[in-house]
């Protein structure tokens, strides 16, 4: 089900709860949102639907992917970008780092980490920031 993109900056600067399997089905929702929003969206976190849950969903070099309660391990190769959102108007300056080791759970709550660099390590960034109540 497509959701409506929270605007609200008090609601996004909230710290996401961690998800559990219950909310697998919100975590369609996120996808189905972000799919909607193809066109001007690469990446949404759960809060930019309305809930404060641990979940992001992303593109990833033509496929989408979804974690639950992702977390960087490591990160490495910082740069300075500008980036913009769905949630927030213009576009704010922020550092990010060229690669992350990043550790979440996937639909199954299985345990995974893995290394991504480049734009999708970019996105996962902007969504952690997301949930962690971070508005850049």
């Amino acid at each position: 089900m497509i959701r409506e993109i929270c605007k609200d900056p008090i609601f996004l600067s909230r710290k996401a709860g961690p998800a559990a399997l219950e909310d697998v089905e919100l975590a369609m929702d996120l996808l189905d949102t972000l799919k909607a929003h193809k066109d001007g969206c690469v990446g949404m976190a759960a809060n930019m639907i309305g809930v404060c849950k641990g979940i992001i969903a992303f593109e990833n070099q033509g496929s989408y992917m979804v974690m639950f309660n992702p977390e960087i391990l490591k990160k490495s190769q910082p740069y300075e970008t500008e980036e913009g959102c769905l949630s927030l108007p213009g576009g704010r300056k922020t550092t990010r780092y060229q690669v992350i080791k990043v550790r979440w759970q996937n639909e199954k709550f299985q345990e995974r980490i893995k290394t991504f660099s480049g734009f999708t390590a970019q996105i996962i960034q902007h969504e952690i920031d997301y949930c962690q109540g971070i508005l850049i």
